[in-house]
């Protein structure tokens, strides 16, 4: 008789967690029988996987970022590799976090060659170190890429990939109520409001935060009746509450649970780039998005920038629909500039929430579930791989 299924998942931060949750929900709906183990976070947990250690440790931004935390990185490394060893998966799934997810890919290789590597969403190499593709390719044995214009990159280097799409083009919106969430906060459904996402990582919210609160002082000293919102990632909870309430004004806070709601009663959004500008398009808000690295971090990684864009749907359009301000462009009169113009001009507005949607459809936002064709398709890679035991 042969042994269920055994399935290692490796996730090093929160999006890659809430990834593996579904991931996993997805492969217990098509067989029952599976079992798992690996690397998460709470969401994971909730699906039983239960981390050895805390993945918060490896949320690591940056070049600098990177050298500073080598030692713990290789540590976790060494125990990931460990549990592989001892528990023996059919195949393992390593998801996001390029940095901790090759390493990891290259030390299972070396240890244990016959068990299929399957990386889940492949580095951006359309935006920047093209290189990483052929790193790929040689080190896993299938990639899950979630966009069409990733899977190129990857199969010109040999590297069999599935299009799987992209979760945050399938969130549930239904739930998200823009007038409940204006009435709790006293707001009438004409005020202009402005819903600000400083970002998930202690060093988007370092960086970005002041310039954020710079712009938003300038933009009601001009428009008294303006109100802002703030997101508040749970991983950073504590540090935007802070520096939130030092402002010279009010701000909403925003927890996860209204996040939606805040985003479909967002008159504009300011945001810091990442996932959140595919929520926020889906919600059919017109964003500004803005970045700053670390300098030298920045000086260092800037030669291998090679995409126009930052922005996954600027990208996907091969246009700039939501302003980019990254960097030295990301200065608090430059987002006043642009906030400001959507603020002013509903037909602007209309215009830009009217084509993020259409570069949404171009990037398969009417698709099937992520979750489950990623399943099939571990299912079908780790069958291949077993023997009655």
């Amino acid at each position: 008789m042969t042994a269920p299924v055994k399935i290692m998942l490796v996730a090093a931060e929160a999006s890659g967690d809430a990834l593996g949750a579904g991931l996993a929900a997805a492969l217990k709906l098509q067989d029952p029988e599976v079992t798992f183990v690996g690397i998460g976070g709470p969401r994971m947990a909730e699906q039983g996987i239960i981390s050895p250690f805390d993945i918060a440790e490896l949320s690591i931004l940056g070049w600098l970022e990177g050298l500073r935390a080598y030692g713990r990185v290789r540590v976790r490394v060494a125990d990931t590799v460990a549990m592989a060893v001892r528990e023996r998966p059919n195949a393992v799934v390593l998801i996001d976090s390029w940095g901790f997810t090759i390493r990891v890919a290259q030390a299972i290789r070396e240890v244990l060659p016959d068990v299929k590597l399957i990386k889940y969403v492949g580095p951006q190499v359309w935006a920047s170190r093209p290189g990483r593709a052929r790193a790929l390719a040689q080190s896993v044995d299938h990639l899950l890429a979630l966009y069409s214009f990733d899977a190129p990159w990857f199969e010109r280097e040999g590297l069999p990939t599935t299009v799987v799409g992209s979760q945050a083009l399938h969130i549930d919106m239904s739930a998200a109520d823009p007038q409940r969430f204006r009435a709790h906060r006293n707001l009438t459904m004409d005020q202009p409001l402005l819903l600000i996402l400083p970002g998930s990582r202690p060093s988007e919210i370092r960086l970005m935060t002041p310039v954020y609160e710079q712009a938003a002082i300038a933009l009601k000293a001009e428009r008294p009746d303006l109100a802002v919102a703030v997101v508040v990632a749970g991983t950073v909870a504590d540090d935007v509450k802070a520096r939130v309430a030092a402002w010279p004004f009010r701000a909403h806070l925003v927890e996860e649970v209204d996040k939606l709601s805040a985003m479909k009663a967002a008159t504009v959004a300011l945001a810091t780039s990442g996932t959140v500008s595919t929520e926020l398009a889906l919600a059919g808000a017109p964003m500004v998005i803005g970045y700053r690295f670390g300098p030298v971090s920045y000086a260092i990684m800037k030669p291998f920038f090679t995409g126009k864009y930052a922005t996954l749907f600027n990208h996907a359009a091969d246009a700039e629909i939501a302003r980019e301000l990254i960097q030295g462009d990301a200065k608090p009169e430059r987002f006043v500039a642009e906030v400001g113009r959507l603020l002013d001009d509903p037909a602007a507005r209309s215009d830009q929430t009217e084509r993020q949607t259409a570069a949404l459809d171009r990037m398969g936002r009417e698709g099937r579930d992520p979750s489950e064709i990623a399943a099939e398709t571990v299912l079908r890679i780790a069958r291949r791989q077993m023997v009655p035991h």
